[in-house]
């Protein structure tokens, strides 16, 4: 119904079947056309332009989804050929299925114990599940029904978490006889990777984007599956559930050392006053919808951003140096951390199972650093606290990135600024000879008017909005900046050293 022309063939019963079709609307009857002893079906399409003015084909948007349908899928093979100016391909075959998407995603990662795969069909629906313990703190889970990514979960995530935390629960006094503690959902998931595909007959979509599967039988059948296929595999390996109980006994002390730290932050800020951080300027308006909150590398950057703002929905937050790699930190040790505390004081939403969006008071929550090495790592830090820890900021774009200008351009009274070497080169053309340059190497650098017109000013700054378009490429982009192994980092610099512009050493 989108195209302005789509063929379709089909090879079946030894005949070639063709049709043709224009807006939806077929243009011939299906008819034979050849001989042909293969199968299979072929689809050629040509986007309306009416209905797309610009038709643009993302790459890596193609081959995220059909590296997802091989490992949803296994022994299929998929081929991506771009034959436009880039001419990339890729290939896509996973006789493993989904244990080597477990595996994929966990690649740089220091996986605890082989990854368990559980696959069954019960009263017609199947189940097909893959999960791997790792060193890390964060939880990576991915479900699909039908092939169709459930990123709200469901019933079948439901059935998996409460026969997980069951089956761990009922193994505690084995492997810990002293141990006096019932393991909860997050608890039994720190570190855990898990892949979970289930087929139902009739589907049953829920939520306002329709990826939350609502068929209430399924909840039973995958705890079903998975607590007797759990039951037996423990069984008959018992380091390995030893060491994830162990695993998991830890996440909860973690939990409890949290729980008292998040306390004992919410009665310091009520004997202070406000509840607010003191350091934090705030703005007059509201309404959440309308507020936007700048986190600002260094006490003297804060000073310019507070005299520059707008008193009346920008909020200021300096920071104080480098905030702590979450990376490699249980959540007890991050709410020791003073400058994370105040950013989540500040965001008012919480953190981990209190987490709550709707009291977030700020719609934009824009990250303004100094362009060098220190200033890059600050941002990096607090994008992956926000990924870890906050994620649904990034996943509905409240998070950020503040794009000051590199170059300052004088030529008597005539003042421009430069966001990039292109910018730079066209205004020392126009401005002519004799044009004085400066490199701003960090905010500090501006004094508040200049903070205000270039960066800060609604009408004429530049924001990089953060989003996730690959949650898979992004959790391994952020074990390998943050995490324990160095051998992927190092690769990392050296394939990408020479990409680096206007970072200042």
């Amino acid at each position: 119904a989108l195209s302005e022309v789509l063929d379709v063939s089909v090879k079946r019963d030894g005949k070639i079947h063709c049709q043709t079709y224009k807006l939806g609307v077929p243009q011939n009857k299906l008819t034979a056309q050849g001989d042909s002893p293969d199968t299979g079906t072929t689809i050629r399409f040509k986007p309306s332009k009416d209905i797309f003015p610009e038709t643009v084909y993302h790459y890596d948007i193609l081959a995220k989804r059909l590296r997802e349908l091989a490992f949803l899928n296994k022994g299929i093979e998929i081929e991506l050929k771009d034959e436009r100016a880039d001419k990339k391909s890729d290939s896509f075959r996973y006789d493993g299925g989904i244990k080597e998407f477990v595996e994929f995603v966990d690649k740089n990662k220091n996986p605890l114990h082989e990854t368990i795969y559980i696959e069954k069909e019960k009263n017609d629906v199947a189940v097909e599940i893959a999960f791997c313990y790792n060193s890390s703190y964060q939880e990576k889970i991915f479900s699909f029904a039908n092939n169709i990514q459930t990123i709200e979960g469901g019933t079948h995530l439901s059935g998996f978490r409460m026969a997980l935390t069951r089956v761990l629960n009922n193994f505690v006094k084995a492997v810990n006889s002293k141990a006096d503690v019932k393991l909860g959902g997050e608890d039994i998931t720190e570190g855990l990777t898990a892949v979970i595909s289930v087929k139902v007959p009739e589907p049953q979509f829920e939520g306002q984007t329709k990826t939350k599967l609502g068929n209430s039988e399924v909840t039973s059948i995958v705890s079903s599956v998975v607590s007797d296929a759990l039951n037996i595999y423990f069984g008959e390996h018992p380091q390995v559930v030893k060491m994830i109980v162990g695993k998991s006994l830890d996440a909860a002390r973690a939990r409890e050392a949290a729980r008292k730290a998040r306390e004992l932050t919410r009665r310091k800020s009520a004997l202070e006053g406000s509840g607010l951080p003191g350091k934090l300027a705030d703005c007059s308006n509201k309404d959440p919808k309308l507020c936007e909150v700048y986190l600002v590398e260094g006490d003297s950057a804060g000073g310019s951003a507070k005299q520059g703002r707008n008193r009346e929905f920008q909020a200021i937050l300096p920071l104080r140096g480098k905030i702590l790699n979450v990376e490699k930190a249980r959540l007890h040790k991050i709410m020791e951390n003073r400058e994370i505390v105040t950013i989540i004081t500040a965001l008012g939403t919480g953190i981990g199972e209190e987490f709550n969006i709707a009291k977030l008071r700020y719609d934009k929550v824009i990250i303004m650093t100094d362009a060098d090495v220190d200033g890059s790592h600050i941002m990096t830090l607090l994008l992956t606290f926000f990924y870890r820890y906050m994620a649904p900021l990034v996943e509905q774009g409240h998070i950020y990135v503040a794009m000051p200008p590199l170059y300052k351009l004088q030529k008597g009274k005539q003042m421009a600024y430069a966001y990039n070497d292109h910018d730079k080169e066209k205004l020392m053309t126009e401005m002519g000879e004799n044009v004085g340059i400066q490199r701003y190497k960090g905010l500090g650098e501006m004094n508040p008017k200049q903070l205000w017109d270039t960066t800060m000013d609604p009408s004429v700054r530049a924001l990089k909005q953060v989003n996730v378009e690959d949650a898979v490429a992004a959790d391994q982009m952020f074990t390998v900046l943050m995490g324990d192994e160095v051998e992927p980092r190092r690769e990392f610099i050296q394939k990408h050293a020479k990409e680096v512009v206007n970072l200042d050493i």
